[in-house]
């Protein structure tokens, strides 16, 4: 009788390894272990916004014979930012305007005051969040000479009278300027444009084709019309065109939403909403 050949090192030594490795059950709990106890990825960074408000826009689209004047602009986008929900930081809202003249205000030099408090309130309120760029108020002191409208007759370009022409300078470029070098720099991913005012379409314009990874939004400074009513002022076709998405309305609710407190703290004088507004 021949006695069994004993088995070779290499063979007992893969037996020994077989016998060794864990089975499926063990395998797939340390799986499961594993995937638990894996580190999180870290959350990620939420997308910089940067904001550019045509100011004479919003006011005489949407303010204007109002009682939501004392708007905090930062806080309006802040809202909308947050029902959007889609991780967005605001970083700065850039405010463009002129400086109110008392002899073109209704209020006169209160007018002036009024404005100046409600702008020195948003600076103190969110500091370097808030920047303001004004361009200027332009009129001929001895009248502008139009063509007179008459009523049921044709345009008439010989017949003219003098007229007040108060015209505000600057405010457009400064804006598209500003947009497009904050783009070139890289400061935002996101940008936000309040305004329906259609001259803002070639900045827009020379974004979207120069820098197609920054997402454009639109909030255009529009009066819901009233129930049963025509829409008396629309939307501009050119922006939207350009937008990602686009806020074509600003609610009476949005805006009492967004509204300063009636006394803003300063490094000064408080500010205090005017009587008037």
């Amino acid at each position: 009788m021949v006695a069994p050949k004993a088995p070779s090192k290499s063979t007992a030594t893969a037996t020994t390894a077989r016998n060794n490795e864990p089975s499926w059950w063990h395998r797939f709990w340390n799986r499961i272990i594993g995937r638990r106890d894996a580190p999180k990825p870290p959350p990620k960074r939420p997308a910089k916004v940067g904001v550019y408000i045509d100011g004479y826009n919003l006011y005489y689209g949407r303010l204007r014979g109002t009682p939501f004047k004392w708007l905090d602009p930062v806080k309006l986008i802040d809202d909308i930012l947050v029902a959007r929900d889609q991780n967005e930081s605001l970083e700065c809202v850039h405010f463009f305007t002129a400086h109110a003249l008392a002899t073109f205000a209704s209020h006169g030099k209160a007018s002036e005051q009024a404005q100046a408090g409600y702008h020195r309130a948003l600076m103190a309120r969110h500091g370097a969040r808030m920047e303001m760029t004004f361009g200027k108020h332009s009129y001929d002191k001895g009248g502008s000479l139009l063509p007179e409208f008459i009523a049921g007759q044709p345009y008439n370009r010989l017949k003219r009278v003098r007229v007040w022409h108060l015209e505000e300078k600057k405010t457009d470029v400064n804006l598209a300027i500003r947009m497009y070098r904050d783009a070139a720099q890289g400061r935002f991913d996101r940008i936000i444009l309040v305004s329906n005012d259609s001259d803002a379409e070639p900045a827009l314009q020379a974004i979207h084709d120069d820098f197609p990874h920054i997402m454009i939004g639109v909030v255009m400074p529009i009066h819901p019309p009233p129930p049963g009513k025509a829409v008396h002022r629309r939307a501009s076709a050119s922006l939207a065109n350009l937008a990602t998405w686009t806020i074509e309305q600003l609610t009476d609710a949005q805006l009492q939403a967004a509204q300063l407190p009636p006394v803003v703290p300063t490094k000064k004088q408080p500010v205090r909403k005017p009587a008037h507004w």
